[in-house]
């Protein structure tokens, strides 16, 4: 393991205004090493053209000021940059080009100085925690190329962990920012539902995504959700919750500070590797003075099952619209109306999303609806309620971002329903709204791959968060280290 810069965000800034050459340098080394390592790891689908550099870079000659002044970052490929492709990993958008707008966040990275080095890989339509279901092929882990580099939002995680670039943008619906950064030993953010405006990202369940932030530290990531959070005219449910200076809260004394640890989260199909892991972060904190105390939580069991009924039926809501006439991929073959509905989705669509659709239909069926979709939007309340009774002693909830470190190519397929529970200790968070974090915990003994520490807090607290995550990450500097690049 090698070291790599722990201020990476703050002293790019400070390198690119000493002049516009050491600018124009960076990022022409950035481009190069994309080009490169994209080779090895595939993790973006898109690369910025040399002439949307060349326009990016003069677009911040005028303005010097932004925190994120010539800082390179990578955007998930479901959310929107205008001109630059966006396929969201799928056959069935291959072809689209030209998006004619920003996203919100992207608007205000640009705005906040940033540049942008292209689109990152992804799962097809965000559906898949391995990024084995990309259509342009899967996401390699930063740490070793035989395992998966977590998903949907791999490309993201990956970028980061390589130092292809200092941040990207990923979007988290059940664990899918999180779970890569704690597979490529970064730090992966999923903020409170609303605090981040969804405008400009491809739905893939309303009720449940988020866009998320990669980064390499703590500080960086705090820095980030400053720039991009906040309310939306565009995004009715963003929120008017005034946003803090997150960067600068970060330190703070964690004597008399309560930690919650569900027995649940620790449980049968967590791995002794994980257990131990999860196990020296609450000594750590106890030094730290935090007392930490275990505990169960009643209704946890049915988070999963509850995710996926609403999650697959909000999904076939959303991507009714790619049906080979309004959007997207149309098949060639097609001689009849029902048959450009129909060939068009199944060419379009690869297996994991079709499955999904197929499944969302049936909850969302007038026979089926009262079975599955009320009984799991009723558990949701269940769900919040057992939340809201723990962070009425508790300040955060901690443990293992997920039960195993990461897996190798083609597991995931052996046993679908193991792959789905593998998302067990990330769902809680988006199916009721409370911002969650991974940060790098340790490594496994037997094959030094990352293991990720996840810590859940309070609805907008994301201060809270952050200086649980800072005090560890400043205790351990696990996030210190790169198996390969991370320059």
């Amino acid at each position: 393991m090698s070291t790599v810069n722990k201020d990476a965000i703050v002293d790019v800034v400070a390198s690119n205004l000493v002049s516009s050459a050491n600018l124009i340098a960076n990022i022409e080394q950035k481009s190069e090493q994309i080009k490169n390592e994209n080779k090895e790891y595939n993790a973006f689908i898109t690369q910025a053209t040399k002439e949307q550099l060349i326009a990016e870079v003069e677009a911040l000659s005028t303005n010097k000021n932004g925190v994120l002044f010539g800082v390179p970052i990578a955007i998930k490929d479901n959310i929107a940059v205008k001109e630059m492709r966006m396929t969201c990993a799928s056959k069935m958008l291959e072809n689209f080009d030209h998006p004619l707008y920003d996203a919100t966040v992207v608007k205000k990275l640009k705005a906040a100085g940033a540049i942008i080095m292209g689109k990152a890989n992804m799962d097809e339509f965000a559906m898949g925690a391995s990024n084995e279901t990309s259509y342009f092929g899967p996401v390699k882990n930063a740490w070793n190329t035989d395992y998966v580099s977590g998903g949907s939002s791999g490309g993201s995680a990956v970028a980061v962990a390589t130092g292809s670039v200092y941040m990207a943008l990923g979007t988290d619906t059940g664990g899918s920012v999180r779970q890569p950064a704690a597979f490529n030993n970064i730090v992966g953010m999923k903020p409170t539902y609303g605090r981040v405006s969804r405008f400009g990202v491809t739905a893939f369940a309303s009720s449940l995504d988020q866009v998320g932030i990669c980064t390499r530290t703590v500080a960086d990531n705090a820095k980030t959700l400053e720039v991009i959070a906040g309310f939306d005219d565009y995004d009715a449910t963003s929120s008017h919750i005034s946003v803090p200076k997150y960067s600068a809260l970060l330190e703070v004394n964690l004597s008399g500070k309560k930690i919650a640890v569900f027995k649940e989260f620790l449980s049968e199909g967590v791995s002794e590797e994980v257990r131990r892991v999860v196990d020296e972060a609450i000594a750590i904190y106890i030094a730290l003075g935090a007392t930490v105390e275990i505990i169960s939580m009643p209704h946890l069991k049915y988070v999963v099952p509850a995710y996926y009924i609403v999650a697959p039926s909000e999904a076939s809501s959303n991507l009714a619209r790619f049906d080979g006439i309004h959007y997207g991929y149309r098949s060639p073959n097609a001689k009849t109306l029902e048959e450009i509905y129909t060939m068009s989705r199944a060419e379009g669509f690869g297996t994991e999303v079709r499955k999904r659709l197929l499944m969302g239909t049936y909850f969302l069926n007038h026979s089926a609806y009262d079975a599955y979709y009320i009984q799991a939007a009723k558990l949701r309340r269940l769900i919040d309620a057992d939340f809201q009774k723990v962070f009425e002693s508790f300040d955060i909830i901690l443990g293992p971002t997920t039960p195993t470190p990461a897996f190798k190519f083609g597991e995931s397929q052996k046993n679908p329903v193991d792959a789905y529970l593998h998302d067990i200790c990330t769902i809680p968070a988006n199916l009721i709204g409370l911002p969650a974090i991974s940060v790098p915990g340790g490594f496994t003994k037997k094959d030094n791959l990352p293991v990720g520490i996840q810590l859940i807090g309070k609805p907008y607290d994301e201060v809270g968060v952050y200086q649980f995550a800072y005090a560890f990450e400043q205790k351990t500097h696990y996030h210190a280290y790169a198996k390969k690049g991370g320059q």
